[in-house]
């Protein structure tokens, strides 16, 4: 059994529309960090955004590959991703 606390591939989506992807071990933080204005430029401007995704990876290196593999999709299968989604009972 791992102590170490699992990372996560999670998409937020902007005010825009537009989604982010990205990852972390505190998605909650980490979303609430980009809607104070200091997650990320990209999110910074697009404010508010909210989380619509997030997958659980049991390291750092799993977590940014899917991230890498999510980043390249388009527009259309990262929505049926999200569509897909069901949030896990926690």
């Amino acid at each position: 059994m791992s102590l170490e606390k699992p990372w996560f591939t999670y998409v937020v989506q902007c005010r825009d529309g537009s989604f982010y992807v990205g990852v972390s071990n505190a998605v909650h933080e980490r979303v609430r960090r980009h809607n104070d204005g200091t997650g990320a430029k990209f999110t910074a401007g697009r404010r508010p955004v909210e989380l619509v995704y997030a997958e659980e990876h049991p390291d750092q290196r799993s977590a940014m590959s899917r991230e890498a593999e999510i980043k390249k999709w388009r527009r259309e299968r990262k929505k049926r991703l999200i569509e897909d989604f069901r949030p896990p009972l926690t």
